[in-house]
């Protein structure tokens, strides 16, 4: 699918056993000076991007093209892929955030009492987070209503595929509620940046659901994220702006495990964008309810997952995929392999989805847990409410690969996988070929290489001193002989030593 670059950020929960390490928050903080300091993975950034999310020495970019940083929004461990315009290098770079961070623990020798989760809620805590996806769309202020008028119905009902399941439920109450679990206001950006407030409380009324996340959305579209939590957060940043495209965020994203979970959520959403910049979706699916209905059909027990539509219908959600289905099969079947291979695997997958969910324990998050779960439930004789469920639920998510339940099933061979671990391992360290992060990670390998030049790296540029740029607009573009010729021109290591002092970085064009 070159006609897109698409890529994930995933916000990983942190659990620290030991006391004497100090809290999550410090020890984050020293996972990621073992990444930039120890194992010269990246580059810090010596300048603050954002002066209440990304101070300066909050992370920084990697040889591989992505991101590793603290955000400062719940001092979470937070990686982000490099730019990618194929789904089997995007899983690749997505997997190799998971097992990097794996391995700086390997190296810190903290394995055993600390661990790092790819879920996207914290059950007792009421907090969630999230694995947000951004695809390079043709969309401007005036196109961008219709543009989400088209998708919402396809971002709803995709969890029937897309969910990665979680045992229980939350929530959302008044903040000054008596059984309230979550600390109000722990962070002083959210002063600066929300509107509302809310509290959460456990749901006793929920055994199991699809999504970890649909108890959290309160919005379909918002521009702010904490407490405004929405399916689309709108981002019109310059350096995802090219020839007319620019960024769509989602934020109802949950960090899948499985490697086919992700490819098909990616995979069709990509389609879906294409149906809508060819003016070829559906346009007779408005949901009556986006918000009511994401939750009903998460939390629908006997997975009928009826969508009410404001033209007083109700659809099944199976069915509402199907529509887009057939739209893409219909005009883009033999397009390219990539495209047919989704196609093809978004039929089979919604074809077993409606004969029996549960078959597609071999691929997908939610039915893996689901089977995985009820087997414990009756041979343990426990019920879904006792907390032992919401420990197993953490553990499916581990990034341990040696230790979560679901390293179990990939070991066993009980699920499909789409990567190999040579693949793996090389996308740690090496950026895409094909994608203007190939000339950013190898900038980076020399700027680690010249640790006392002073430098500026962003997504679509990178500046050194004394007065160097490269621009990299086309985020298709690899630069690899424009990057060649200016890791040349770079000064040698030790040129500006003792030169790294407080005055503004003079940048020019």
């Amino acid at each position: 699918m070159p006609r897109r670059v698409f890529g994930l950020e995933t916000e990983f929960g942190c659990l620290v056993r030991d006391p004497d390490l100090g809290d999550p928050e410090e020890v984050v903080e020293m996972v990621k000076d073992a990444a930039f300091e120890r194992r010269k993975l990246g580059v810090l950034d010596i300048h603050s991007r954002d002066y209440a999310f990304e101070p300066a020495g909050a992370g920084g970019f990697l040889t591989n093209g992505g991101r590793l940083y603290i955000d400062a929004v719940g001092s979470h461990e937070e990686y982000a892929t490099p730019e990618c315009c194929s789904l089997d290098d995007l899983i690749v770079y997505d997997r190799a955030g998971r097992e990097l961070l794996q391995s700086l623990l390997d190296d810190l020798e903290l394995q055993e009492v600390v661990s790092f989760h790819n879920n996207s809620v914290d059950h007792f805590g009421g907090h969630t987070f999230g694995c947000h996806e951004n695809y390079l769309v043709r969309t401007d202020d005036e196109t961008f209503a219709a543009m989400i008028a088209a998708l919402l119905p396809f971002l709803v009902t995709r969890q029937i595929f897309a969910g990665t399941g979680r045992v229980g439920g939350h929530r959302l109450t008044r903040p000054d509620s008596r059984s309230n679990i979550m600390t109000m206001s722990d962070h002083d950006v959210d002063f600066v940046w929300v509107s509302n407030f809310y509290g959460v409380e456990i749901d006793r009324n929920v055994d199991f659901q699809l999504s970890q996340r649909a108890d959290h959305i309160v919005r379909t579209v918002s521009s702010r994220v904490r407490f405004n939590r929405a399916i689309i957060n709108p981002k019109w940043d310059g350096f995802f702006t090219y020839q007319g495209r620019h960024r769509l965020h989602l934020l109802f994203g949950e960090s899948n495990m499985s490697e086919y979970a992700t490819m098909l959520k990616v995979g069709t959403t990509s389609l879906v964008l294409d149906l809508i910049e060819d003016n070829l979706a559906p346009d007779d699916l408005d949901i009556a309810e986006p918000l009511w209905t994401l939750r009903t059909i998460s939390r629908d027990p006997e997975w009928r997952w009826l969508v009410p539509l404001t033209s007083g219908e109700t659809i099944p959600a199976v069915d509402l995929q199907r529509r887009y289905l057939s739209a893409a099969q219909r005009y883009y079947t033999g397009r390219d392999a990539e495209t047919d291979r989704v196609l093809a695997e978004w039929e089979r997958t919604l074809d077993d989805l409606e004969r029996d969910p549960l078959s597609t324990s071999d691929r997908l998050d939610w039915s893996a847990k689901r089977v995985l779960y009820e087997r414990f439930i009756e041979s343990e004789g426990v019920s879904w409410q006792d907390d032992i469920m919401h420990s197993l639920d953490l553990e499916y998510h581990n990034v341990n690969i040696a230790q979560s339940l679901y390293g179990g099933l990939e070991a066993s061979g009980s699920i499909q996988r789409v990567t190999t671990d040579s693949q793996i391992a090389r996308a740690m360290v090496e950026p895409p070929s094909n994608t203007r992060a190939q000339a950013r990670g190898r900038i980076v390998e020399a700027l680690i290489q010249r640790p006392h030049i002073r430098y500026i790296v962003d997504w679509d540029a990178v500046f050194v001193e004394p007065r160097r740029q490269i621009t990299m607009r086309d985020p298709f573009f690899p630069y690899a002989r424009e990057a060649a010729s200016f890791i040349a021109s770079m000064p040698s290591s030790g040129s500006y030593s003792g030169r790294r002092r407080s005055r503004r970085f003079d940048i020019t064009e």
